[in-house]
């Protein structure tokens, strides 16, 4: 799961920094990060922001004057205030003022995850969620509706960037459970002992920092639903433990010696094949079947062309809401030309470097640039020697100001800007050394 939650982490140690936002990142979700107050409201005025995780003790502005301007700017943001200094009265009070919850140092990785997992709120989403216009897509998604009318089982296999966890929420949208939660946790991104009481909670002294007992992922969706993303990556031990709960329908959390009874639906997805996984010992057969009631294996867009237009011009709306652009009819012919072996997440990607290098109301084939193609290299393609020295200039000066500005934006820290500019952090890095030898200064990381 690519998680599109972004976390605010305001801290201005920098080793304390770099590890909550390495830990955040471990659970899947997108970081930011400010050395200070005046810096967060900077970067939330400017960014979309769904949490705000913050340290008190700050020079230049402390994060209780955070929480006030925050919730000020954005009343329903959730706030996390981060504190060495903490006690009852203080815990109080920051409630008061609108914070969602408050964390004592020293606190264990597991404690900052959990907490993010709990008061994280993703985007929204579009009412349905769901873009059918291939037939293949349209036959999937009828089966998708005749199976979450059911209570079974559902694995969802297919490759990365395919869209699993958009057929999950669609087979929890018309379920019975519709009106219950819908959770998803991303057993990848996830070390094992983290992941144990993301799943099944914790009681409280069970870490340091557990001032206080919390519901695990099972609990926090009972009555509703579960999605265990990448299924196939969790270890062996804890498949066993998983197992026990899907069996018995019971959850005892870390640290705890009471059984809690649950009532939730289990969906499951996964970019092997479970099969060959069974067979090399990688995975439980027993976890397997237990999973496997009812498959569902999406198609890579490859192999369903007709969703591509449809997908594409549904992202460039969102990545152009004031404006409206559209697509060339030759910009257009080259989205369905590609094999996108990067599947709608590609897709996404490619879509909104479009809507940045648009220079008008209409998307162009030259605009359209594949994953690690440089626009220079396009450039020679889409004209002729003469114009396209001139093109060529055009678009490396706009490529170096985009990546400064994008630097500059996340702080200097490169995946994060990677991200923003839907590259890879390797091109990433050649296009930074390039622009080095040509003596532009680079933004440091923050």
């Amino acid at each position: 799961m690519s998680n599109s939650t972004r976390v605010l982490v305001v801290e201005d140690d920098a080793a304390l920094r770099d590890a909550m936002c390495d830990t955040i990142q471990y659970g899947g979700y997108q970081v930011l990060s400010a050395s200070n107050g005046e810096e967060a409201l900077w970067c939330l005025k400017r960014e979309r922001v769904d949490l705000i995780v913050s340290d008190v003790q700050m020079d230049v502005m402390d994060g209780n004057t955070l929480l006030r301007e925050a919730k000020a700017l954005r009343p329903e943001l959730p706030f996390v205030l981060v504190t060495a200094y903490g006690s009852i009265e203080n815990a109080v009070k920051a409630m008061q003022e609108g914070a969602a919850d408050y964390l004592l140092k020293p606190f264990e990785a597991e404690v900052l995850l959990e907490m993010v997992s709990r008061l994280a709120r993703p985007p929204e989403v579009a009412s349905d969620g769901m873009v059918a216009e291939d037939p293949k897509t349209r036959q999937l998604c009828e089966l998708a509706r005749r199976v979450a009318a059911t209570q079974a089982t559902v694995l969802i296999s297919g490759e990365s960037g395919t869209g699993k966890e958009v057929i999950a929420r669609y087979i929890h949208r018309h379920s019975p459970r519709a009106e219950k939660p819908f959770l998803a946790i991303n057993c990848a991104a996830i070390p094992e002992t983290m992941l144990e009481s993301m799943l099944f909670g914790y009681e409280k002294g069970a870490y340091t920092g557990a001032h206080q007992s919390r519901a695990g992922k099972f609990e926090q969706a009972n009555g509703g639903t579960l999605l265990l993303d990448e299924v196939s990556e969790m270890d062996l031990g804890l498949q066993a433990k998983l197992l026990r709960v899907l069996q018995e329908k019971e959850v005892e959390r870390l640290g705890g010696n009471t059984l809690i009874s649950l009532d939730v639906r289990v969906l499951a997805t996964t970019n092997r094949n479970l099969r060959e996984e069974v067979a090399s010992g990688r995975f439980r057969e027993d976890l397997f079947y237990r999973l496997n009631v009812f498959p569902i294996h999406l198609l890579p867009l490859r192999k369903r062309p007709g969703d591509i237009l449809r997908l594409a011009k549904t992202m460039l709306r969102r990545y152009s809401p004031d404006q409206p652009i559209s697509f060339t009819a030759s910009a257009e012919q080259r989205l369905l030309k590609h094999r996108w072996n990067g599947n709608v997440r590609e897709l996404e990607n490619c879509v909104q470097r479009a809507a940045i290098m648009a220079s008008g109301c209409q998307i162009a084939e030259a605009d359209i640039c594949f994953e690690d193609v440089l626009p220079e290299d396009l450039c020679q393609k889409a004209a002729g020697s003469n114009s396209a020295q001139l093109l060529d200039g055009d678009l490396k000066a706009r490529e170096k100001q985009l990546i400064v500005d994008a630097l500059n934006a996340v702080n200097g820290c490169r995946k994060d800007a990677a991200e923003r500019l839907g590259i890879s952090p390797r091109t990433l890095r050649y296009k930074l050394a390039r622009l080095k030898e040509q003596g532009v200064a680079i933004p440091a990381t923050g």
